[in-house]
Parts: structure tokens; sequence; C-alpha cells
């Protein structure tokens, strides 16, 4: 093929040499007919000349074009052949292979690298669900099993403070709670004077000295008599107050004050919709703010007026105060009983709990523990009477029931997620 284009080049070129002989040949053929008197003439003949000089050397120079042009399309119509002959000889085998690693490789594959990345996902999603289920399943010694129910272990009910007992009866007492403060019992509290006006020579007692009835506290000059005399104590006691020194001026001002604190009054402020179930005798539980000192009282005096500034009733309940743990000036609580019945079934008010808009108690059976909805009667202070929803036996949470609510809305938490 290779020899074919250098002939096909050659006669190319023998084309273009014999076209400028013969335009040659033209020209001085034509010259040489021309009237030689046509000397004006002579400078276009010179052009001509030149002209064919350049025609010529255009002609070589394009030559080596034209030859390279053919040569290079003889070798694209030899490859052209070739790929075609190849392409003919290998076209099935070709395209088969083409297919095959196009379609079938890649499709295999892409099928196998889906299959594998679904097969992994599908692997992932299952150890990833077979992993919530394991943390759900056994998260510690808390577990859920059936919807709403609850698992924990002895030691784990122990640990968090949840108690138990049986259902049974119990009195429902209904309270007011109370707030006050204790004070000095005014019927054993003596303020001292001096009988007449004169001037004090001496004090014989201080602040906080326990006196007794009869024993001297100062001496006095009398303006009226010149003489001396004393002041004693009306009553055994605590000198509390102690509002005089030598040198001054009786003239009936207060000069001590003495109070026995073997006894001190609780006295409380009862808002005006609570008076209505305060009545004198009514037993009051006092307290202090922590609960540590308690004892039991009544009633003693209901003021009949409102005090003006806090618009409340004064209630008074007298306590004994011989180991003088009840202090003047000490806030404290108290509960007075307005009610009281004896249920038939009552359960601490520690053991409700508020489970989706329901009062329930939770019922314990083995390690489980289950709500169960309550209808309650009558609320008091510490328990609170059950009409329905509980049977006279059964076990349930009295204490810790907050423990087993947390957990099962944990657990239905994790369900909906």
């Amino acid at each position: 093929m290779i020899t074919q284009a250098k002939v096909t080049a050659t006669m190319i070129m023998n084309i273009i040499l014999m076209r400028q002989k013969m335009v040659m040949i033209n020209i001085a053929t034509n010259l040489k007919n021309q009237n030689p008197q046509r000397k004006g003439k002579s400078m276009n003949n010179k052009y001509l000349t030149i002209l064919v000089i350049g025609l010529t050397i255009f002609a070589w120079q394009i030559a080596p074009v034209t030859i390279s042009t053919a040569k290079a399309e003889t070798e694209s119509h030899d490859n052209h052949g070739h790929d075609e002959q190849k392409g003919h000889a290998h076209d099935d085998g070709d395209e088969h292979e083409d297919g095959h690693d196009e379609t079938d490789g890649d499709s295999h594959e892409d099928d196998h690298s889906e299959e594998g990345d679904s097969h992994d996902d599908h692997g992932h999603d299952s150890h990833e669900k077979k992993d919530s289920h394991d943390d759900h399943g056994h998260g510690d010694e808390h577990g859920e099993h059936e919807e709403g129910k609850v698992e924990i272990s002895s030691d784990a009910a122990k640990l968090t403070g949840i108690q138990v007992q049986k259902a049974g009866p119990a009195i429902v007492a209904m309270t007011t709670p109370l707030t006050g403060r204790i004070t000095l019992n005014e019927n054993t509290t003596a303020n001292v004077r001096a009988r007449f006006p004169g001037f004090v020579k001496a004090v014989h007692v201080n602040l906080g000295d326990i006196v007794t009835k009869g024993q001297k506290l100062a001496t006095v000059e009398s303006n009226e008599s010149l003489n001396n005399y004393s002041v004693t104590a009306p009553m055994d006691g605590v000198i509390l107050r102690r509002e005089t020194n030598i040198g001054d001026v009786t003239n009936g001002k207060e000069l001590f004050v003495i109070a026995d604190l073997s006894t001190v009054w609780a006295k409380y402020h009862i808002f005006p919709r609570d008076v209505s179930n305060i009545k004198k005798g009514q037993s009051v539980t006092v307290h202090t703010l922590d609960e540590k000192t308690r004892q039991n009282a009544e009633i003693s005096m209901l003021f009949p007026t409102t005090d003006a500034l806090s618009q409340t009733v004064i209630a008074i309940a007298e306590l004994s105060n011989a180991d003088g743990i009840w202090r003047p000036g000490m806030t404290i609580e108290g509960d007075i009983k307005v009610g009281e019945k004896q249920a038939s079934l009552a359960v601490p008010r520690t053991a409700l709990q508020f489970l989706e808009e329901e009062q329930v108690v939770f019922i314990k059976s083995g390690n489980e523990y289950e709500p169960r909805p309550v209808t309650i009667g009558m609320t008091g202070t510490k328990n609170v009477e059950i009409t329905s929803g509980l049977k006279r036996g059964e076990t349930y949470v009295s204490a810790g029931s907050f423990v087993i609510k947390a957990d099962i809305l944990k657990g239905t938490a994790a369900h909906e997620h």
C-alpha cells in the first residue's frame, strides 16, 4: 500500500510539471510571434518571464507538501483498511468481550457490590437492632419486659430506697398545717417595778440569772422616807430583762422581767379559710422545722379578734418545757387534726403516682412492678383512702414509687424512639 501511495504522489508531481512546461511553451511561442517593433511592450515580456519562473518555483515548493498529503491520505487509508480488517477479524470477539466487560463484568461487579453493600447494611442493621435489643433487654439490674412493667432486682430496689408493704386498713386523718413561733407564757411572766419612787442604790442580779420567789433583786432609796428598801422576785424564774443600773430613778419604770420557762406558748396564725376548722380543745402536733422535736398539745386559746397587721386569728397551745428545748422566738410548724376516718383500705401518700393522667400504685410480683390505676377517697395528711383498684393483702410499693415511674417512662420513651 505504501508503493501505491508513492506512485500516486509521483503522478501528481508529473502532472504539475507538465502543465508548467506547457505554460512556458505557450508563453515562448507568443513572444516569438509578437511584432518586433513593439518595443514598448518589452517590459511586459520581462514581467511575464519573472512570473513564469515564480510559478515554477511555487510548483516545486508545493510538490513535497502534496506528496506528504498524499502519503498521509494513503497511510490513513491503509490504517483504515487495517482497522476494518481487524474490526472484521475481531469485531465479534471485541464486541463480545466489550459487552462482557461493560455489561456482564460491570453489572456482575456492581451487582456483587450492591449485594455486598446490601448484605453489609442488612447485617449492620441487624447487628444494630440486636445491640439495641441487647441494650434494652440487659441494661443493668433494671429491665423492661411487658408493656408498662419493669423488673428491678432486690439489691437495686434496696439501693434506690424502694419499700413495699401489704395493703390493709389505716386511719386517714385530715390535718391543717400551721406556722407560728414559740413565745413566753404570759401567765407565768412578771414585770418587776419599785414600790416607791427613789434612787437605785444597788443591783443584785444579772441578765439570765435564775431566781426564786422573794429573792432580792435591787436596793432602792425612797424619796419620801429616805430609807432603803429591797425589790424582790415575785416568782421563780429567769431574769430575761434587766432595765436598771445604780443611780437610776425608778419613777415607776420596769426594772426586771422574770419568766417561768417551764411552760411556753406555741402561738399560731390561722388564715381566714381555716378558722372554721379550728376549735378550742382540738389536738395539735407541734414540731420544729426539721421535725426532730415534736410534742402533742391542745388549742388552749383562740383569740376572738383578728390581728390587724397579718389579718389572721391567733391560736395558742401551751407546751411543757421542763428540759428547755422550746426557746421563745423559735419558728415552728404544727398539724391540727380537723377530721379522721378509719379506712378499710388506705396507702401512704408516697405510694401514689400520676401515670398517663391516672392515679396509680405499683404492685410487686417477684422482681416485677406493674402500675395499677386506683380510685381514691378521703385524702389525709399522710394516708389516702383507696376505694377501688387495690385488694387487701396485695403487695404494693409504699415508698420510692417515683423510681419505678421513672423506669417505666424511660422504657416508653425508648420504644417511641
